[in-house]
């Protein structure tokens, strides 16, 4: 198992929840689908696919709701929730405290570690070496990831990019000298160009990751009685192995 799971998410319910119904509700989902594993667009169907996707299935399937992912830029994705154009977002978001001072959140689904992406060349670099003068660090704006770039060098030396795929695409072209990103969509780039980039750094600041709705919603119980199920019968355990099984 990659290590930036944290065994603690997956840790199983002592009983059975008896899960919430929703009445076959029809579910928008804001997403910014271009963050594997998490969220990504199958090139073959043109289907949003992922362990995010996965996971709200299965959560569906317990409280009988329908989810419709729909793709929209990170970028504005909270402001499109507040005024309505989706249900709930689910896009691998960090529940951090200024977030859940304007939105309400599920229980964590999981905890990734952020880590630091370079160049097969660099792979031996320490956080040292990279706070090192001169050295700059990509991520994608809004985030945690993003965050910690800045303070780690700066934010002179930080860029800042809508898509994490067009911050990936700075390292390979060596605009950049490391992408700060969450281990597990490293993981998948690290696969993905297998024999260019490397996770180079990991174990760093540790996100916990929730289902995000409009303050007030009803909806956060009955996903939090879902999600509770899902954790208790094996299939969040399931998911996990799925997509970061050795």
């Amino acid at each position: 198992m990659k290590r930036f799971i944290i065994a603690a998410t997956l840790m199983l319910f002592a009983g059975w929840v008896h899960a919430a119904d929703l009445g076959g509700k029809v579910l928008r989902i804001g997403s910014d689908t271009t963050y594997p594993p998490m969220e990504m667009v199958d090139e073959k169907t043109g289907e949003i696919i992922g362990f995010d996707v996965d996971l709200v299935d299965a959560i569906c399937e317990r409280i009988n709701c329908v989810p419709q992912f729909v793709t929209t830029a990170w970028d504005g994705i909270f402001a499109a929730l507040q005024q309505g154009e989706f249900d709930m977002v689910v896009s691998g978001v960090s529940i951090t405290p200024e977030r859940d001072k304007q939105m309400d959140f599920s229980d964590p689904y999981l905890v990734v570690s952020q880590a630091i992406m370079v160049r097969i060349d660099d792979e031996g670099m320490t956080l040292d070496d990279m706070k090192g003068a001169g050295r700059k660090l990509a991520s994608q704006t809004g985030t945690t990831n993003a965050q910690l770039a800045e303070e780690l060098v700066g934010r002179n030396n930080v860029a800042l990019f809508d898509t994490f795929a067009a911050a990936v695409q700075a390292l390979r072209n060596g605009d950049v000298d490391g992408l700060v990103i969450d281990g597990t969509s490293a993981a998948a780039y690290e696969q993905q160009f297998a024999g260019e980039l490397v996770v180079g750094i990991r174990g760093l600041n540790s996100d916990p990751l929730g289902l995000v709705f409009r303050e007030g919603d009803g909806m956060v119980d009955a996903f939090n009685s879902g999600l509770a199920q899902v954790k208790a019968d094996g299939t969040l355990d399931k998911l996990v192995l799925k997509y970061w099984s050795e």
